[in-house]
């Protein structure tokens, strides 16, 4: 489990800060905990979508805004985030995005949970499902 990204153990695909999101807590097992440790990866992908509409509703609506806010240069390569995001959804940087479409929400949850976790660890229908409040298909005990 310790060789998964920090993203996926928390069940925080976008590893968005602690800030005290209903049911989620503050990451544990780490020496600087920072990021919200969430319930579920349907959680996590729910608060990230979330999250993306609060910057709708700030104003920020494309790729540029929204990753300037969320990976500041301070602290991320922004400029290759942006590039990295906007390839994704083939958009452009300035490109108005409209946030509440879920094909939008999808594309850009699908983008970011790839910057900041790498390929392959979540899939189109565990987003769809977390975003359209499917039922979670079950899941083979671990051995």
């Amino acid at each position: 489990m310790s060789q998964l990204p920090r993203g996926i153990r928390n069940n925080n695909p976008g590893n968005l800060d602690y800030v005290g999101q209903i049911g989620a807590h503050l990451e544990t097992g780490v020496p600087s905990p920072r990021f919200a440790a969430f319930p579920t990866m349907a959680d996590g992908i729910r608060a990230l979508r979330d999250q993306l509409l609060r910057y709708g509703e700030r104003g920020l609506t494309t790729v540029r805004a929204i990753i300037s806010v969320y990976a500041p240069a301070s602290e991320n390569p922004t400029g290759a985030y942006i590039y990295a995001l906007c390839s994704h959804m083939g958009v452009q940087p300035d490109t108005v995005l409209d946030l509440r479409d879920p094909a939008t929400q999808r594309s850009l949850i699908v983008g970011i949970a790839t910057v900041e976790n790498g390929p392959g660890h979540l899939t189109l229908t565990q987003i769809d499902q977390a975003l359209h409040a499917l039922p979670a298909l079950p899941q083979p005990a671990e051995a």
